[in-house]
């Protein structure tokens, strides 16, 4: 048990080994469609396939690894996804060094480490809840938070930097030591971890008294709890919405703002790194007004004011004060951001079972990839039609009708108070208590 400020030993570890690889994400922020364009010389069409591909093969190959890892213990997978990934990333640095590199090495790289994220986030958040007790899981959350939005801050700077001094594959090499990094502080968790369950499929005979294998009705386990659980279904449909509409326009957003409007490179990165700062803003409130206002109240509260502000994207004009609009939306939808992503993970793993949030996760994240995608396409062909500031606009007056999606803040108070008393009866084996909240 750990108590006070500190959430152990071990989930220190955890920590360090989620910020390594994190910071050496960031610092590798766009390193794939630099060197198909500085390297490769390739187009926007390749570049643009790059980044789609990628990610939408990634998410297809790690549908059933969600259903793999669930029986398994979650440290390992987490170390063989950090080398995985590393071992691909190098095969792009030893590529190049050899002169041999192509566009086909980078993609399938890149659905490889597409699919690696997945199946490691997937472990790292049952890891999570087995290393922490259930009034800890907002505080690790979090920290987890900040520790992204400074990664996200502080890597794209570090990674230009390495770009300009050593070339474009030092990035590349960067990350994949972040990788080696992230295994080493995993390695180093000492507690035991509690042999899971075995796995349905492998339990069970058919007729012949062989083993069955895993079907494809046990590849959808991770929707079907998610669909069929009363608060998890609309913050599903709710956070895959508002994520996809968002990233959906980042793209318009860049052909605008670089276009017709006229501003340069530096002012457009500026643009959005100033703002990320409020993603350390809202993560450290998270968890203090979670405390003081209930975190079914911030849930809801944060994740209606997050979306008020796209829509002031259509707005964008030249010159400062068109520049700091983009500055002042981009913190406000960041800031409020910030304060929802950690309340939704930590109700997420409260309200999932233990022997269901490999599965789970791995659902919402290839679903959330998924459906980022496809927006992003069918925002583009709609710029084509309409104009950017048009189809920004209409994709944030969309974001504006997604509270809807949320359940109700009693609701999410219910469900949490009996999460809480099932947990109980199943410590005590008597009926829990259900909880009066402080008001």
């Amino acid at each position: 048990m750990v108590g006070g400020t500190s959430l152990g030993r071990d989930f220190g570890w955890l920590w360090a080994a989620f910020a390594a690889s994190t910071l050496g994400t960031w610092i590798a922020f766009n390193a794939f469609p630099l060197l198909a364009i500085t390297v490769l010389h390739k187009g926007a069409a390749e570049v643009a396939a790059l980044a789609a591909v990628g990610a939408a093969v990634g998410a297809a190959v790690a549908v059933p690894l969600g259903p793999w890892v669930e029986f398994r213990r979650k440290r390992p997978v987490m170390i063989a996804m950090d080398l995985v990934r590393c071992a691909a990333l190098l095969s792009v640095a030893g590529a190049f060094a050899l002169d041999r590199l192509g566009f086909t090495q980078l993609l399938v790289v890149s659905v490889v480490v597409a699919g690696a994220d997945i199946t490691f986030g997937a472990a790292s958040g049952a890891c999570l809840k087995a290393l922490l007790r259930p009034e800890d899981l907002l505080r690790a959350q979090a920290r987890l938070e900040s520790t992204t939005w400074t990664a996200t801050v502080l890597g794209p700077p570090l990674g230009g930097a390495l770009f300009a001094l050593l070339g474009p594959v030092a990035t590349v090499l960067a990350d994949a030591v972040s990788y080696l990094l992230s295994a080493a502080g995993l390695r180093a968790i000492g507690r035991a971890e509690p042999a899971p369950a075995p796995a349905p499929w492998a339990a069970a005979r058919d007729g012949r008294g062989e083993p069955k294998r895993l079907r494809p009705a046990d590849l959808a386990e991770g929707w079907r709890h998610i669909l069929g659980h009363p608060l998890l279904r609309p913050l599903f449909l709710h956070t895959v919405l508002v994520n996809g509409l968002i990233m959906a326009t980042a793209p318009l957003l860049a052909v605008l703002m670089l276009g017709p409007l006229g501003f340069a490179p530096w002012q457009y990165g500026l643009a959005f790194a100033v703002p990320c700062v409020g993603g350390l803003v809202g993560s450290r409130l998270a968890r203090p007004l979670a405390a003081r206002y209930g975190g079914h109240r911030v849930l809801r509260v944060a994740g209606v004011l997050r979306v008020c502000w796209p829509v002031g994207l259509a707005f964008v004009h030249p010159g400062v004060t068109g520049l700091l609009l983009v500055m002042g939306v981009e913190f406000a939808l960041i800031t409020c951001s910030a304060v929802f992503n950690p309340v939704l993970a930590a109700h997420r793993l409260g309200l999932t079972a233990a022997d269901r949030v490999a599965r789970t996760l791995t659902a919402w994240s290839v679903t959330g990839k998924a459906s980022v995608a496809a927006l992003t396409a069918l925002w583009g062909l709609l710029a084509g039609v309409t104009g950017p500031r048009a189809a920004i606009a209409l994709a944030g007056l969309l974001l504006l009708a997604t509270p809807l999606l949320l359940p109700r803040a009693d609701r999410l108070l219910a469900g949490a108070e009996g999460e809480e008393g099932r947990k109980e009866s199943e410590r005590t084996g008597r009926p829990g208590l259900t909880r009066v909240s402080a008001r």
